[in-house]
């Protein structure tokens, strides 16, 4: 159905030498072909055509380069009489693998489809079949027949039900004068509404986001119509917020007879009593040696585990929705390593308002160089001066952090430092093509994200250079099985970063199912919500991983992760502060945990990633991140016994944020998930 591509952004691609078909094997679009184009405020990332064959099929071809990932696909869909795809031949390579995917309908009315993770067959009747890729654009067709069909939405293949409901219009300008474009919400392909645009006869006109899909010619209404959309999303999620956040949702609450987590201490203490009350951890003590005030909440903590709320260190944070699910699943804070300057000022003024369910965070704002390589919603630089620009730029807005990225000069970074720490910002992010880890640590760094960037260290010199491509994942998938991670170099590398106290965020889980996969299988990041996320998520979650290349085996490709989440541990084990972070939806935080156990983490260290010590990281350890006396009650009551086992984490029961009691299973059913993950 309607491919949503403002979906989290998986952080891989087919390189072309690996993909088993070539962009020079895949469809030349007409010169007569529709046009659309794919740009963000960091300028364009990619182009997709449209135009009708000879025969009548209709043919799309899409190609992208985001970030270095590298994304060329096309697309043929034949009609039926009843303008429903009776087939559809999609080929090339996409930011997850090879493309190949095939539908068709036979004589007898039976629908078949084959993917890289998916087969099977079924009755036509009068359902549709909902792609796994393809072409951004080819969505259109689902969109208008969402449309043409009214409230009564239309039926899925594999599975699912999707609808559309229209809203207001606008007029915009573009290379052929006004046009007037109407908002509507699409529902049944992902946790919550996703916006599209219609024209002036209700068909798809395009899409606006921090990634837009529009005609040639109308970039620029992209940022205005995203606006537009960004506030109607707002206002829906208000009406949820206004629910959860009540006088009666914020009486005093007493958890006896609880298992709690002392993130400071690094234990779990049995047997425990908790008093919250005015937004505060009124008092903690013994179990039954706490009397509740009149009118509290009794919960019995019995065969519960109390936690500090937890952390999401890689959240890049900006669609409401999102932010109610991260509330949902336990989350009571985060650190956005990179969002626009606006959306995190608006984020804060609403949260603060109580029109905003979300977590509570610290805002960074990602600094690249002006290149076609540049990180969309980057503020984009080309010079040193311009570096220290943008840095004050930051700070003028109030945020948190800035965050250097690949393509950055390796020059500019220390200047553009210098000015951060002058002003009290962090600094950390990639590492810039040409440099190592160590490198810019000497030159500013506070943090380094993203193990692979760690994995520099020991890379070739030619991976290095070319950090800000593929490179950065099909480097350390090459090379990092062989790493001696206790070598003098690697141990000498380990003790500099502890030394000079630098804090690094691996996020192990972006890399686990592009270099484990081979599409049999869920994720475990994902595995324990299939039974209660959309069916159109749940098979998105489906990758094949990362194309092999090189005579490299998926075995090869296994074990140079095992060496990442080795390296995980010996930096740990060295006295390098780790904070857990998922660069995704947030849901994949407690198999972040476990990787960290795997690594060599003690339970209690692994959670610890995700309470105290990115509290201490961004300066909130006085008001959060622990439970104690006196600080705000961000705080998660969970089902089971975590310090046993750590997925417990996902059994969220009440969620207390600011002060407030939220009902985990009210939560997560207004977020998308209908049920207690596994």
């Amino acid at each position: 159905m309607y491919r949503t591509m403002f979906a989290t952004l998986l952080a891989a691609t087919a390189s072309i030498a690996g993909a088993s078909t070539t962009k020079e094997q895949l469809m030349k679009p007409p010169a007569d072909a529709r046009h659309y184009t794919i740009s963000s405020t960091a300028g364009k990332h990619g182009d997709i055509w449209s135009w009708k064959m000879p025969d009548g099929r209709v043919a799309y071809r899409m190609s992208m380069s985001l970030r270095g990932w590298v994304t060329e696909t096309d697309e043929l869909v034949t009609l039926g009489p009843d303008r429903r795809p009776s087939a559809i031949a999609i080929r090339g390579y996409t930011d997850s693998g090879e493309a190949t995917e095939d539908f068709s309908v036979d004589s007898g009315g039976v629908a078949h489809w084959k993917t890289v993770v998916d087969s099977g067959s079924a009755p036509f009747g009068a359902k549709r079949y909902n792609p796994y890729g393809g072409p951004w654009l080819a969505g259109e067709l689902d969109v208008d027949a969402l449309v043409a069909a009214g409230d009564k939405g239309v039926d899925l293949l594999p599975t699912g039900h999707a609808s559309i409901a229209l809203g207001d219009t606008v007029e915009i300008t573009g290379p052929n004068g006004k046009k007037t474009v109407r908002l509507a919400f699409v529902t049944g392909t992902g946790f919550a509404p996703s916006p599209v645009w219609l024209d002036g006869d209700n068909r798809f006109f395009g899409n606006a986001g921090g990634i837009a899909l529009l005609p040639a010619g109308y970039e620029a209404e992209g940022p205005r119509l995203k606006d537009i959309q960004d506030k109607a999303t707002a206002a829906m999620v208000r009406d949820v917020a206004h629910r959860f956040l009540t006088p009666a949702n914020r009486t005093a609450t007493l958890v006896d007879n609880v298992l709690m987590f002392d993130s400071v201490a690094g234990r779990y203490l049995p047997n425990r009593a908790v008093l919250i009350a005015d937004g505060k951890v009124a008092a903690t003590g013994a179990a039954g040696s706490i009397k509740a005030p009149a009118g509290a909440t009794l919960i019995d903590g019995r065969g519960k585990t109390l936690v500090p709320g937890l952390w999401d260190s890689h959240q890049h944070v900006g669609d409401d929705w999102n932010l109610l699910q991260n509330v949902a699943t336990g989350m009571t804070n985060y650190r956005s390593p990179g969002s626009m300057i606006d959306e995190a000022l608006s984020i804060y003024k609403r949260r603060a308002a109580g029109d905003l369910l979300a977590p509570d965070g610290k805002i960074s704002v990602i600094i690249d160089r002006k290149d076609p390589l540049a990180a969309q919603g980057a503020l984009t630089v080309s010079s040193a001066a311009e570096t220290v620009a943008a840095v004050d730029k930051v700070k003028a807005a109030g945020l948190w952090g800035v965050k250097f990225y690949t393509s950055m000069t390796p020059a500019w970074i220390a200047p553009g430092a210098a000015e951060a720490h002058k002003l009290g910002l962090h600094v950390h992010g990639h590492i810039p093509a040409g440099m190592r880890p160590i490198e810019a640590v000497r030159a500013g760094y506070d943090e380094i994200t993203h193990i692979n960037f760690i994995m520099m260290q020991a890379m070739p010199q030619e991976v290095v250079d070319k950090a800000n491509t593929a490179a950065r994942l099909e480097g350390p998938a090459k090379y990092g099985k062989d790493v001696d991670l206790d070598s003098p170099a690697m141990k000498s590398f380990y003790a500099e970063l502890a030394k000079r106290r630098t804090i690094v965020d691996p996020t192990l889980t972006v890399w686990e199912p592009q270099m484990t996969s081979d599409g049999t299988a869920l994720s475990p990041e994902y595995a324990p919500f299939a039974d209660v996320a959309p069916p159109s998520v749940v098979r998105g979650w489906k990758v094949g991983g990362y194309p092999l290349f090189g005579g490299l085996t998926r075995d090869d490709f296994r074990k140079s992760f095992a060496k990442m989440v080795g390296l995980v541990g010996r930096l740990h084990k060295a006295g390098v502060r780790i904070v857990a972070g998922t660069d995704g939806y947030g849901l994949e935080l407690v198999r972040e945990l476990e990787l960290y156990q795997q690594a060599g983490l003690t339970n209690a260290e692994a959670l610890q990633t995700a309470t105290i010590i990115p509290a201490r990281m961004t300066g909130m350890d006085d008001r959060t991140g622990s439970i104690a006396k006196g600080k705000e009650a961000d705080i998660i009551l969970v089902d089971g016994d975590v310090s046993k086992d750590i997925t417990n984490l996902r059994h969220v029961e009440t969620v207390f944020l600011d002060g407030y009691r939220l009902d985990g299973t009210a939560l997560r059913k207004a977020s998308g998930l209908s049920g207690m993950p596994k």
